[in-house]
């Protein structure tokens, strides 16, 4: 935005000229509502006096574009009033309370919002622009006027984006084309989102854009006759049956052109449906009553049927689509809808306020999901579950490019989700608890694995089982938002839940090895001892701290000595008995509480992959920071090289006597190569019972020997060492080893 001189008299006269143009489109408001509006106008035009755009015109008169967009919309009083305030906060130094003051405080929320997303600045790349895009989706989520001003907004400023430098273009235009127009496209505003995709292509590719323009112009004139003929026969066709009905030609823009000649790799000749035709009937008995109708003029072509009425797309969108063999074998496709339909096919979730402002009654599908609210309280929900900025947008934005397949439930409801859906997403679908106790699936009466991409028409079946829980596996596979959020949340929980456990025992230990036999409660005179050690710690709570400890942001040795000190001031002396038993019998080198392991930890407690420790290995534990208990070898030379840095950060561990799964380590075999040589091997393993995990072959089938990596699960290092042995008296084995980071 430039600031210059004085605006002329004839640009003052221009910004007026376009306020007229503004209140003959607001005929739906009261004279009371009317009034307010025009208030807000002439506080804006008073805000920004002398204020020019980079076009030169007054810059009074975009906030008035933005609130004709929103007029044609039939927004309420209090969105236009915000449309036409919404840049006075930051630009003109106008407070919050001046507009609560003036307008109220529901006009005042939805300018500060307007405000605080004009000043996003996307770039998938930045960790901010996470953070800013959670802000705007939430701020959607709570009143969905915010986005369609900010929408309007958007759209006026792409219709002037030749008069901004353009160095600006290609950021502005790649911002609109990544986040407002799928945000349009997901809200059901389709003529928005047309146009400003199109704009974003016409400032993205100059190029392009002006190639692709002049060659549908040139198609245009050339099939001229061709379309004439078309609507000819349609019009007659349905003045023959007598129905009433209302024909439009429609163009498919230049943008989804190239985007079905890049996607498909065709040629500009080989896009056959750039025209098409549009059927408005008055019930939707007689969309389908014209498709028989069309049906008996052209002959259709297969598979090119889609029926969006029975059951309409995830943004409210509704019709019937068929695609026809026209005169001269070219395809024309046509498109019934009633005109509910159609007004809310392009306006989508604005269509709220065009139902109010004209009276009409909800497009015909009887269930108010249409108008989005599902998806925008979805945004609350997943908000709820997830704090991290980067997270929650590659949460919601696989849910703003939805392709759906519509699939049934045992009981024949039907059910949207995006295209590549899982059975997993179907049962976070149904319920959260459905998901999380989700232990297998049939599709169709067949037992099928729960990776399974789902399709259209499919009957799914989810069997849940009270003991199942999610699986991190599943995070490689599942396709929603709500699905991934979920599932992660419930990791999240456990992971938590078990790292305090972790801590709690830490800190016990360590305090032990200070001649204090156990943690003291935190009932009684003990809550003042608590109170003191977490205000030493910076803790919030025991949980918290406990959390820390178990995480290793906090050493277990050092809240011990403090807790020891707390201790002693009020009389408590340390068992020496105790005291001397644990310092003579633990390793001086490490510093912090023992943990015994049983294989149980789950995602408190990870085993180094650089030695692959099994229970009677040697081990150390060493606590990263935030990381949890990281396990290996002592013999290991990451582990040695971490505790000439980090000593203070070793654990000392020991293995349970009855661990409680088998754990993985790596082995490295030398063969001979020649036919049925891997076969042998894998035998060999297979009868010491160790458990084939993955194998890597190195790729030198043309040298007599080559190296065999197995991941193998063993119980413990008598077991490897029985499949080590069968693998040496395996025919063709040159050697086999347990594989270490080199010594």
């Amino acid at each position: 935005m430039a600031v210059a001189e004085m605006p002329s008299p004839a640009a003052v006269n221009a910004a007026a000229a376009s306020f007229a143009g503004l209140t003959a489109k607001l005929d739906y408001l009261s004279p009371a509502d009317l009034e307010q509006v025009r208030l807000a106008y002439r506080y804006a035009d008073q805000a920004h006096l002398g204020q020019l755009r980079n076009s030169g015109e007054p810059y009074i008169t975009h906030p008035i574009a933005v609130a004709a967009q929103c007029a044609d919309w039939k927004l309420d009083a209090q969105a236009l009033m915000a449309a036409l305030l919404h840049d006075a906060l930051e630009d003109c130094c106008v407070t919050k309370v001046e507009l609560i003051e003036r307008f109220g405080s529901p006009v005042a929320e939805l300018v500060d919002g307007l405000t605080k997303l004009d000043k996003l600045h996307f770039s998938t790349r930045e960790e901010g622009q996470a953070e800013s895009f959670r802000k705007m989706l939430l701020a959607m989520a709570r009143d969905v006027r915010v986005i369609l001003i900010k929408l309007a907004d958007r759209t006026h400023n792409m219709r002037t984006l030749s008069d901004a430098p353009r160095d600006k273009w290609a950021r502005i235009a790649s911002e609109t084309l990544d986040v407002y127009a799928p945000i349009a496209h997901r809200l059901g505003l389709n003529q928005t989102y047309r146009e400003l995709q199109n704009l974003a292509f016409r400032y993205l590719h100059p190029w392009r854009y002006a190639t692709l323009a002049k060659a549908v112009t040139k198609a245009r004139s050339r099939r001229r006759d061709l379309i004439q003929k078309v609507q000819e026969d349609v019009n007659s066709a349905f003045a023959n049956s007598g129905m009433d009905v209302r024909i439009a030609g429609r163009e498919k823009t230049l943008y989804s052109v190239y985007k079905k000649m890049e996607e498909k790799h065709l040629t500009f000749a080989q896009v056959t449906d750039i025209y098409g035709f549009r059927i408005l009937v008055p019930s939707v008995l007689d969309c389908y009553t014209a498709l028989g109708t069309l049906h008996q003029l052209y002959k259709p072509v297969p598979g090119k049927f889609k029926d969006h009425i029975a059951i309409g797309k995830l943004n409210g969108y509704q019709s019937l689509h068929t695609t026809l063999v026209g005169p001269s074998g070219v395809n024309v496709e046509f498109q019934m809808r009633t005109e509910a339909m159609h007004l809310v096919a392009e306006s989508g979730v604005a269509a709220h306020w065009l139902y109010k402002a004209t009276g009409q009654q909800g497009n015909g599908n009887g269930n108010g999901d249409w108008l989005g609210s599902k998806w925008l309280q979805s945004l609350l929900d997943i908000e709820d579950e997830t704090r991290d900025a980067a997270e929650f947008w590659d949460h919601v934005k696989v849910d703003l490019f939805p392709d759906a397949v519509y699939v049934f439930t045992p009981k024949s409801q039907i059910m949207a989700l995006p295209k590549g859906a899982t059975v997993v997403d179907f049962a976070y679908a149904i319920h959260s608890n459905v998901g999380d106790r989700t232990l297998a699936a049939r599709i169709n009466g067949e037992q099928v694995p729960l990776r399974t991409e789902i399709k259209n028409g499919d009957v799914i079946e989810i069997v849940t089982a009270p003991g199942a829980a999610p699986n991190p596996a599943w995070l490689g596979f599942v396709r929603t938002a709500r699905a991934r959020s979920k599932i992660r949340q419930h990791l999240k929980t456990l992971a938590q839940t078990e790292s305090e456990d972790l801590g709690e025992k830490m800190l016990a230990q360590a305090l032990r090895a200070e001649g204090i036999d156990k943690l003291p409660d935190d009932t009684g005179n003990n809550g003042l001892l608590w109170e003191r050690l977490l205000h030493f710690s910076g803790s919030k709570s025991m949980s918290e701290l406990f959390l820390d400890i178990g995480l290793g942001k906090r050493i277990a040795s050092i809240v011990a000595r403090r807790l020891l000190t707390l201790l002693t001031d009020r009389g408590e002396k340390p068992d020496a008995l105790l005291l001397t038993r644990e310092r003579y019998t633990t390793n001086e080198a490490v510093s912090q509480g023992g943990v015994v392991l049983d294989g149980s930890e789950n995602a408190s407690v990870r085993y180094s992959t650089c030695c692959g420790p099994v229970p009677g290995d040697a081990i150390v534990g060493y606590l990263g920071r935030g990381e949890g208990l990281l396990v290996h070898a002592a013999d290991c030379l990451v582990a040695e090289k971490l505790k000439v840095k980090d000593s203070e950060r070793f654990v000392d561990v020991q293995w349970s006597d009855e661990p409680v799964r088998a754990f993985e380590t790596e082995v490295r075999v030398t063969v001979i190569n020649g036919r049925g040589v891997l076969a042998r091997v894998a035998a060999s393993l297979a009868a010491a019972e160790a458990d084939i995990v993955h194998i890597d072959m190195e790729d030198e089938a043309d040298q007599d020997a080559t190296d065999l990596r197995f991941v193998i699960a063993v119980r413990d290092t008598k077991q490897l060492e029985a499949a080590l042995g069968n693998l040496r008296r395996t025919n063709s084995v040159i050697k086999a080893q347990r594989a270490k980071v080199a010594q």
